[in-house]
């Protein structure tokens, strides 16, 4: 599936920071929004910030879709609120069994600095 490249900016959210997402990952990576947790839908995405590894999350919020930047991967990107971001960004695969997808831990979850 295609990445999908974009430029944003480090929002402050009232529980995590967030990047707005310029497109409905629904409608353009044809895939239905899975559960995240308990009452959170969203899309699970792998890419990079500012060249950071990461493993996170796309919500909907406010009429818009935002991707999740955990403290951790905020820090490993060396951004503050308001600093501007390259995004790529795109949905990870699916988990090939009930054991892998329990053990993953979304939102935000940074794999590796590159």
């Amino acid at each position: 599936m295609k990445s999908e490249h974009f430029t944003g900016v480090l929002l402050e959210g009232h529980k995590e920071n967030a990047v707005l997402v310029p497109f409905d990952p629904t409608a353009r990576w044809k895939l239905p929004a899975v559960r995240l947790a308990p009452g959170r839908l969203g899309h699970r995405v792998t890419g990079r910030l500012n060249g950071v590894l990461f493993e996170s999350a796309v919500v909907p919020r406010a009429r818009g879709f935002f991707l999740l930047v955990n403290e951790e991967l905020r820090a490993a990107a060396g951004l503050t609120v308001g600093s501007p971001v390259e995004v790529i960004l795109h949905p990870d695969e699916p988990p090939s069994s009930p054991e892998k997808a329990a053990s993953r831990s979304y939102p935000g979850r940074r794999r590796a600095k590159s």
